[in-house]
C-alpha cells in the first residue's frame, strides 16, 4: 500500500529549492505589470515555474499513476480514466495526486509557484485540491467552458486562485487552455458537464455576454504555468495533434477561506463544519507570505 503523504505539509524531496534564501521571494515575484494584468484580464501567463529534471520527474510520476493498477489508487479523491466515456475523446482527469508520489507532492511547495500564487491572492496561501488533466495524441477530448468557482461554492469567500502547469508543449494543436479575457466580472454562471462539447455555455449566457465572448488561446512551453481567477471563464478544444497534452493544476485559496457544508470537501478527506476555516490535514497552508 502507498503511504498517503497528506500528513506530510512540506517537501519531502529535494527536487525544488527551498525558501530559506533571503532572496527568493524577489527571484519569483511577478512584476507590477504581470500583477496588473492578471487583475485586468483574469489571468496572466507565461511564467517558467518548472526546469527540465522537475519536468521529467512529475511525467514519470504521472505515467505511474495512469495506470489503473498503480499503488495508491485508493487514496484519488476523483480518478476518470475517460471522464468524457468516449474512447475517440479521451480526457483522462483525477484529484489527489499530491497524496501518491513525492513530486506530485512537492510541486505544491514549488516557490516558483506559492509566490506569484501569494502576490495574486493577496494573503497566505492555503491548498484547495490538485488536478491532472491529460489528452492523448490523436483523440484528446475537450474541457468545457466552464468558472472554476461554479464547483467550489461549498467554500466562503470567494478568494481563489488556479494555476495551470503544462507538462508538455500546450499548442492550439494540441488543446491548450483558451480564456475568455474579462469573465472574472462576470456573475456566477451555472455548471456544465467538463468533457461534453464546448458549446453548453451558450445557452446560459446573457445577450452581452456572449458579445464579450471573444476567447484567446493561451499557449505555453513545458514548465511553463498560467494563473487564473476562480471566476474568469475558460476551457479547452479536443486534441487531434500527434503530441499528448498533459498538464497539471493547483487551485489554492487565500487563508482564512472557511467550509460553507458539514459533509466532507472531498471524498476521503476529513470534514470541516460550516462556517470554519478550511485547514486540517487535506489543506495545508502553502506559503505564508513574504517574509
Amino acid at each position: 500500500m502507498a503511504t498517503d503523504l497528506s500528513d506530510r505539509h512540506g517537501p519531502v524531496s529535494d527536487l525544488f529549492p527551498g525558501m530559506d534564501s533571503p532572496d527568493v521571494y524577489e527571484r519569483y515575484a511577478l512584476t507590477d505589470e504581470q500583477v496588473k494584468t492578471y487583475h485586468e484580464r483574469g489571468y496572466v501567463a507565461g511564467m517558467r515555474l518548472l526546469d527540465e529534471q522537475q519536468i521529467e520527474a512529475l511525467r514519470a510520476e504521472l505515467a505511474d499513476v495512469m495506470r489503473p493498477d498503480h499503488d495508491g489508487v485508493e487514496l484519488w479523491h476523483e480518478f476518470f480514466a475517460n471522464e468524457s466515456g468516449d474512447d475517440q475523446n479521451v480526457l483522462f482527469h483525477a484529484l489527489g495526486a499530491w497524496r501518491l508520489r513525492e513530486a506530485l507532492h512537492d510541486v505544491l511547495w514549488n516557490p516558483a509557484f506559492v509566490v506569484p500564487a501569494s502576490q495574486l491572492l493577496g494573503g497566505p496561501v492555503r491548498f484547495w485540491h490538485d488536478q491532472l488533466f491529460c489528452k492523448p495524441a490523436r483523440h484528446g477530448g475537450v474541457v468545457a467552458w466552464h468558472q472554476d468557482y461554479s464547483y467550489w461554492t461549498r467554500t466562503k469567500p470567494l478568494a481563489h486562485l488556479t494555476c495551470w502547469i503544462g507538462l508538455d508543449d500546450a499548442t492550439t494543436e494540441n488543446g491548450c487552455l483558451h480564456y475568455v479575457p474579462g469573465s472574472h466580472a462576470w456573475p456566477l454562471l451555472p455548471t456544465t458537464n467538463l468533457a461534453e462539447g464546448m458549446d453548453a455555455i451558450k445557452e446560459v449566457l446573457s445577450p452581452e455576454q456572449r458579445e464579450q465572448f471573444v476567447p484567446e488561446p493561451c499557449e505555453l512551453r513545458a514548465g511553463e504555468a498560467s494563473f487564473h481567477h476562480a471566476m474568469t471563464v475558460h476551457g479547452s478544444y479536443a486534441n487531434r495533434s500527434d503530441r499528448p497534452r498533459r498538464g497539471l493544476v493547483i487551485n489554492v485559496f487565500r487563508d482564512g477561506v472557511c467550509s460553507d457544508q458539514d459533509e466532507p470537501m472531498l471524498k476521503g478527506s476529513d470534514p470541516i463544519p460550516a462556517g470554519a476555516p478550511m485547514g486540517g490535514r487535506f489543506h495545508p497552508l502553502l506559503f505564508a507570505g513574504q517574509p
